[in-house]
């Protein structure tokens, strides 16, 4: 086996660092107003609450449309849906550079929410499609290391140009990024059976190996919502993940904060302590939930149990947030986040790869969807419930509790509801017959 995968064009693996990249940008674009919000709060004499409404703008438009788009996406594919997301990214970003106070700021957010809505499904329904199930985890862990990553360099790379240039610019770094994605994704991204720099020999490979089929289902969008509705794993998988979300969105808003009042650093010292757990957890994201989970596989290792290992044992290690609220030591404080985190995000990579893996033809996109709603709505809940801890006890302990807690819920959900990972069946198509008894 190991020969003849050697022997095979590896085209796919640029497919897959093209969706990284994507990715990456994506996240670029959400952590900009963050980067800039000191400069462009003093621009316009903003209050906190309309701060904190810009804010929230991008998570709510964003997350509401998470089943909408999975399932149009299932109806038109990837390559339209994933073109025209990219592109609205630019127009969004371009639009709040040229914004000249909070209703422009605040439209351009929406529409960043529901520009970026596909990205995440869009970049598993394609892995789907380009990747056979053994490669699955770690075409899987690059673009999702790609969101963890992008919290390394991103906040440094417009802070840089926030910083010397001003807040507009800051935004137009983010725009020319989009648009040159937009332009990469346009370019060379075409579902495999489209792909004229496609080999014979690598579509082959990609479809014996267990591919996802392209193309619509036949039961039609809204019968497709409401059959995988029905299904015990879809929900498994979706609690499992909501629980992750919450902490891993936990630490994404509030991370620096927790570092400066409960470790008393100055801002830039947080900045590069809150780094580390990050990196930890891009290394873990690719090398525990992509490389060994495939290697496992290609040795023989039943599929099903190793990738559900991998998610509950990562979930498990998400727990040590519980260590977190021991210690009032930075080094310790920040050993026991890493750990965390680094559990987390090798759990990541299974929980996208799960869409396409379980769904029914025609139905990866709508799984991926119902499953980032739930993610992001408690991606949503978890910064606003934390200052509603913080704010109340001045510490950080019971805001760690809770997430800990929320994520035992999620390992219960994993373990008993979702099952094995195989697919589900396919519904019936529309207007099929019953037949006589």
């Amino acid at each position: 086996m190991n020969t003849i995968t050697k022997k095979v064009p590896r085209r796919r693996w640029g497919i897959g660092a093209l969706l990284g990249i994507g990715i990456l940008v994506n996240y670029i674009d959400r952590i900009g107003l963050s980067v800039a919000a000191p400069q462009i709060q003093e621009a316009f004499k903003l209050t906190p609450v309309e701060l904190g409404l810009l804010f929230s703008a991008f998570a709510w438009s964003y997350s509401l449309l998470q089943i909408p788009v999975g399932m149009v996406m299932d109806r038109f594919g990837p390559t339209r849906v994933g073109r025209w997301g990219a592109f609205l990214w630019g127009v969004a970003s371009t639009v709040t550079a040229f914004s000249s106070g909070f209703a422009g700021i605040f439209a351009a957010r929406i529409l960043l929410g529901i520009a970026e809505a596909p990205a995440f499904p869009v970049s598993a329904k394609a892995t789907g499609y380009w990747f056979p199930r053994r490669e699955r985890s770690m075409a899987t862990a690059i673009f999702d290391a790609a969101a963890k990553f992008s919290n390394v360099i991103g906040v440094p790379l417009v802070a840089l140009v926030v910083v010397t240039f001003g807040w507009r610019w800051g935004f137009g770094l983010t725009a020319v990024l989009s648009f040159s994605y937009f332009f990469a994704f346009l370019t060379f991204y075409r579902d495999p059976s489209a792909d004229k720099n496609l080999s014979k020999e690598e579509l082959a490979y990609i479809q014996q190996g267990g591919a996802s089929p392209e193309g619509p289902s036949e039961a039609g969008a809204m019968n497709m919502l409401g059959y995988l509705l029905t299904k015990s794993k879809i929900w498994g998988l979706t609690i499992g993940f909501a629980a992750y979300g919450y902490t891993f969105y936990l630490f994404l808003t509030w991370l620096p904060g927790y570092l400066v009042q409960t470790m008393h650093m100055s801002i830039l010292k947080s900045a590069g302590f809150a780094a580390i757990p990050w990196l930890f957890a891009t290394a873990t994201d690719l090398f525990v939930g992509g490389w060994l989970i495939d290697h496992l596989i290609s040795r023989g290792k039943d599929e099903s149990t190793v990738r559900k290992s991998v998610l509950i044992i990562g979930m498990l290690f998400g727990l040590a947030v519980f260590g977190a609220t021991q210690t009032t030591d930075p080094v310790w404080a920040i050993f026991w986040i890493s750990i965390a985190l680094g559990g987390l995000a090798s759990a990541a990579p299974v929980g996208w790869s799960l869409p396409s893996l379980i769904a029914p033809k025609g139905g990866a996109g709508t799984i991926g969807g119902i499953m980032n709603f739930a993610n992001n709505l408690m991606g949503a809940a978890a910064p606003i419930v934390t200052g509603i801890i913080v704010g109340a006890t001045n510490s950080f302990t019971n805001a760690f509790m809770v997430a800990g807690v929320i994520l035992l819920i999620g390992i219960v959900s994993f373990v008993f509801v979702l099952g094995k990972i195989e697919p589900i069946p396919d519904p019936e198509p529309r207007g099929a017959s019953v037949p006589a008894v």
